[in-house]
């Protein structure tokens, strides 16, 4: 039957790995839980329609029976009125009832079987899906952290190639080479200024040199 084949599907499908595998896994998971309640109502169904045709069976069956009592109790009678005719009539419709009673009995059988089936995937497919609703919400967030970690350990990897530390060891020479050449400017300015003041300090004792020197000359 393919409806039980769909259900052995779904029964045996492992949630993790249809998460795992799947683009988007909340929609996959959401999905997987929609088919399984789906297949539920065919399957709580197909359970009701064959319980139904195991008692028609069982009906016909036990109609049968009663057939087979009724027309033996009228070939007893017909033989105790000495009507052999009329007796060996009412053994065949006997032997007819008998078999249709036979057929019905194995149809009977069968029925049962299928019924079993169908409640046995009714049931395994009531745990699965209890089981897909109860780990819903947890798979899906297990799935979100490993994406999560898969992503963190990508970037760690990419750091760790080097260009990361390299872009980062290229910012910090540029700025301790920007550094170093204001201190190398400052530098500069600052012995400018010193030259320049003392040019200024020499002029200043040369001219007090010289004004001594008048004064010593008398000039």
């Amino acid at each position: 039957m393919a409806l039980l084949e769909r259900v052995s599907t779904l029964v045996r499908a492992n949630l993790n790995d249809l998460i795992d595998k799947a683009e988007h896994p909340e929609k996959m998971i959401k999905q997987v839980i929609l088919d399984m309640q789906n297949q539920l109502l065919q399957v709580k169904t197909q359970v009701a329609i064959a319980i139904a045709d195991e008692h028609l069976l069982e009906q016909k069956q036990k109609e049968y029976e009663e057939k087979i009592a009724e027309w033996t109790r009228k070939a007893e009678l017909a033989v105790d009125k000495k009507q052999d005719d009329l007796a060996r009539a009412a053994l065949q419709r006997v032997e007819s009832y008998r078999e249709l009673t036979e057929g019905f009995a194995q149809q009977v059988s069968d029925q049962k079987a299928q019924v079993e089936n169908l409640k046995t995937a009714l049931r395994q497919l009531e745990q699965k899906l209890a089981e897909a609703q109860a780990k819903a919400d947890l798979l899906i967030a297990q799935h979100r952290r490993a994406r999560a970690v898969g992503k963190a350990s990508d970037a760690k990897l990419a750091g760790g190639n080097g260009s990361s530390a390299n872009a980062f060891d290229r910012m910090k020479r540029k700025v301790a080479s920007e550094a170093a050449l204001s201190q190398a400017k400052s530098e500069i300015a600052a012995d400018d200024m010193e030259d320049r003041l003392a040019a200024l300090e020499k002029e200043d004792r040369i001219e007090q040199l010289l004004a001594d020197l008048k004064a010593k000359r008398g000039a």
